[in-house]
This record gives C-alpha cells, sequence and structure tokens, in this order.
C-alpha cells in the first residue's frame, strides 16, 4: 500500500492523543488571542494584504472543515454551504474564494456565528481522533494545527496594522516588562567554506518547502551576532539612506520612491523624535531595539550601507543549525522586539553561541529567492497549493518573530514574503564575505 509521503500526502508520527492535546491548545490559543478584542475589532480590514480577526478565526476552521471532515466523514454534511466559498484564502483546487480585499466587508456571519462554527468543527475532529481508524487523517490535522499557528502571527501582524490606522492610537493590550538589556557592539563571527546540508530531516513536522534535505556548497563567509538596531537605522536615515539611489536596487528604489517611504513602516516624527506605533499602543522608539517592519528593499539598502550584505538562506541555517530555538516568541507576552539582553543562544548541548537573537525578536530577511529545493515534491491535491504555488517573487526570511508561537519555529524553517512587504516583523541581520 501506498504510504502517506509516497502518495504526497501529509503524515506524521504522532499518536492522536498526542495530535489531541496539541488540537485543543492550538485552537484555545488563537481564541485567546482574541479575546482583548471587540466585535469591531474583528470585522475590520485595513488593506487588501491583511484579513480581519474574525476572517482569521473562520478560515483556519474552514481548514479543518475542507480538508479533514469533508474527507474523513461519510455522508459529511457541512456547517453552513457558503462558507466553503467565503472562508477559502487561494485553494484553487477547492474551488471559488471571495474577493480578499473585500473580507472586511463580510459584516456576517456574525463574530458569534464564527465561534459557533468553530465549536462545532472542534467537536467534530475531536471525535475523529478519538476514533480507531483516525490515522490516516492525522497528518493533515497536524498541518491544519501548523496553519493555524501562522495565522495566529497574522492576527497579531494585521490587527497591529490596524491599529494604527487609528488616530486615537489604541492599544491591543498593556505593555508587559521587557527583559534586561545590554549594549554590544555589532561583531562577526566567522564560518569556512564547506559543503553541507540544509533542510528538514529526521523526526518532526516540517512543511514541504522545507524538505528534502539536500547539500549545498557555502564560501566562508561572515554573519553579525546581533540583529540591527533603530539606532544604527536611524543612522542610516539621518546620512540620507532613502535620498541616495546608489544604495538602492533599482525595483527597490522605484518602489520607496513612488510610495514615499522615509523610515521605516510604523515610524513617525514628533516634535523632532521618532515615535513607534506598537501592539501596546504609540510611544517613543527605543534605540536598543531591534529595527523592525522595513522591506527586503530597505534592509538590502541598509546592509550595503553598512559594507555588508544579507545573509543567504543556506549561511543562515548553516549558523542556526545545533542552537536552540529560545529567544522573544509570542509566548513571552512582549509581543515587541526586545533588545539584546546578557543571555546567549545555547547549542544543544547547552554550550552558549557567540551569535544572539537567531530566533525570535524579527524575521530576519535572506537575500534569496523562494524557490523550491533539489527534489521538491508538493503534497498532493490542495495540499499542494500550500507552499509551491508561491515560489516565485518571494524572498525568505528566517527565524521566527516576537508574535510567532515557539513551537513552530525551527533552524529549517522557511518564511516568505514579496520584497516589499513591511507590515510584518521582519528586520536585518548583517553578512559579508569573509577576508
Amino acid at each position: 500500500m501506498e504510504s502517506a509521503v509516497d502518495s504526497g500526502l501529509p503524515a506524521t508520527s504522532a499518536s492522536s492523543e498526542v495530535i489531541a492535546e496539541r488540537y485543543r491548545a492550538v485552537r484555545g490559543a488563537t481564541e485567546q488571542l482574541c479575546a482583548p478584542l471587540s466585535p469591531e475589532d474583528c470585522g475590520a480590514q485595513s488593506m487588501p494584504d491583511a484579513s480581519p480577526a474574525k476572517w482569521h478565526l473562520a478560515h483556519t476552521t474552514w481548514f479543518f472543515e475542507t480538508f479533514v471532515l469533508e474527507q474523513a466523514l461519510e455522508g459529511f454534511d457541512p456547517f453552513h454551504a457558503n462558507f466553503r466559498v467565503l472562508f477559502n484564502s487561494y485553494y484553487n483546487a477547492v474551488g471559488d474564494q471571495h474577493p480578499r480585499p473585500e473580507r472586511g466587508l463580510l459584516t456576517r456571519p456574525s463574530l458569534d456565528r464564527i465561534f459557533e462554527y468553530r465549536a462545532h468543527v472542534d467537536r467534530s475532529v475531536l471525535a475523529l481522533l478519538d476514533a480507531e481508524d483516525s490515522r490516516e487523517f492525522l497528518g493533515a490535522i497536524e498541518l491544519g494545527l501548523e496553519h493555524e499557528c501562522q495565522h495566529q502571527e497574522l492576527i497579531l501582524t494585521d490587527l497591529k496594522h490596524l491599529l494604527s490606522r487609528n488616530p486615537l492610537h489604541p492599544a491591543y493590550r498593556p505593555e508587559v516588562a521587557q527583559r534586561a538589556s545590554t549594549n554590544k557592539p555589532l561583531a562577526w563571527i566567522g564560518f569556512e567554506e564547506h559543503l553541507g546540508w540544509i533542510g528538514h530531516a529526521g523526526e518532526g513536522f516540517s512543511f514541504d518547502n522545507e524538505r528534502p534535505r539536500h547539500r549545498v556548497f557555502i564560501d566562508a563567509f561572515e554573519l553579525a551576532t546581533r540583529l540591527c538596531t533603530n539606532a544604527e537605522y536611524a543612522a542610516f536615515i539621518e546620512d540620507g539612506g532613502y535620498r541616495r539611489p546608489e544604495l538602492w536596487i533599482s525595483d527597490g528604489w522605484a518602489t520607496a520612491s513612488s510610495r514615499g517611504w522615509e523610515a521605516p513602516l510604523y515610524w513617525q516624527r514628533d516634535s523632532g523624535d521618532w515615535m513607534t506605533m506598537t501592539l501596546a499602543g504609540y510611544r517613543e522608539l527605543r534605540t536598543s531595539e531591534p529595527v523592525c517592519h522595513v522591506s527586503y528593499y530597505e534592509a538590502d539598502a541598509f546592509a550595503r550601507w553598512m559594507c555588508a550584505r544579507l545573509p543567504t538562506e543556506a549561511e543562515w541555517e548553516t549558523a542556526a543549525a545545533g542552537l536552540r530555538v529560545e529567544g522573544n516568541f509570542a509566548e513571552t507576552g512582549l509581543l515587541h522586539p526586545a533588545p539584546i539582553s546578557n543571555a546567549r543562544t545555547s547549542d544543544e548541548r547547552g554550550e552558549p553561541s557567540a551569535l544572539s537573537q537567531m530566533f525570535g525578536d524579527v524575521w530576519e530577511w535572506t537575500q534569496s529567492d523562494y524557490a523550491a529545493y533539489p527534489g521538491f515534491r508538493p503534497l498532493a491535491v490542495g495540499f499542494g497549493e500550500y507552499n509551491g504555488k508561491f515560489m516565485c517573487n518571494q524572498r525568505v526570511l528566517r527565524g521566527g518573530s516576537c508574535t510567532t508561537p515557539r513551537s513552530h519555529v525551527r533552524s529549517t524553517y522557511r518564511n516568505f514574503f514579496p520584497p516589499d512587504v513591511r507590515w510584518q516583523f521582519s528586520g536585518i541581520r548583517l553578512a559579508r564575505d569573509a577576508g
């Protein structure tokens, strides 16, 4: 019999009991993120790239109903037939979708109705997990949970953009005290040229775009030991960084010029001082924090100004391999990049590394195009549209951010966005050629 992996269907080694426990945790966490929000907060859409929180709540539920329950249950009866179109994001193999820029116009169904939808699907999925013949659907459920973790992050990033458009500068929730910080100069750690391996292998979940693990030749390089800060980026601005075309690639210069960029997203001048919008409201810019909400174009121009460059994703993964996944993630409650602390990232043996902030705080732009690994095989049917169809005109980011669930991140994780995107928590780590 053909295995799930051979057939291109999601597979997992986890038991139904483990999946059920994680299902309850992930689904509950999504609803907790929305608990501080009003129905009005949950229904508004601030731009076409963002979605209302209500839509995220429904779409993540649609995923389980469409890719799990519809396949598993004989005589399947959907919660509401029209939800198949309303909450389909981009799965053309499944059918039509409601236009993305018009998700904020869906005042009906109500938020209460969406929570009824979630509860209905949750009962059915948990009943399936309790059945003896659930094994063939565990991989799809696990994929759905990782998919929901991505939408937990999107709820926060989309909400931040929404609140930033309100002249009252409302806060999502009060600020949480940050960790103790330290002032560390930018330093470099060298890596020798070598024939290495990148990509996911072995046990544990991974997306199809992280596979297969394969060999890459990596020239000698150096990687910055920490993320770039607001202070360093402010110096780039003061030195005319947004007015110097020699620092920018052509498309980046055209984009920055046509859109009037003069600073990262959410930065504003107030009586000569830089202010910024956070999920805890509007406040002064703290120079020691990692710079974030910059596009690939801005990161690339800044790196050139610093006489450096952005790392490739193979360089980044080489540096991160063997490090513990620890840092400022959504679970810390900060929901904002934090200054570097005295604590260093450690490796799997507990030994400290010279590298800091490799995971969490901000997604780190790389110079790598988002493309298929050699031997890549997309998953079957609708699952194959999850990642593979976006392998064009995107750049890879690594490491996770302050709004990413910690359990969702690993050194092989490949995030990707178009080079002009700024509303994500995206930042900068520098690299340079050795010698």
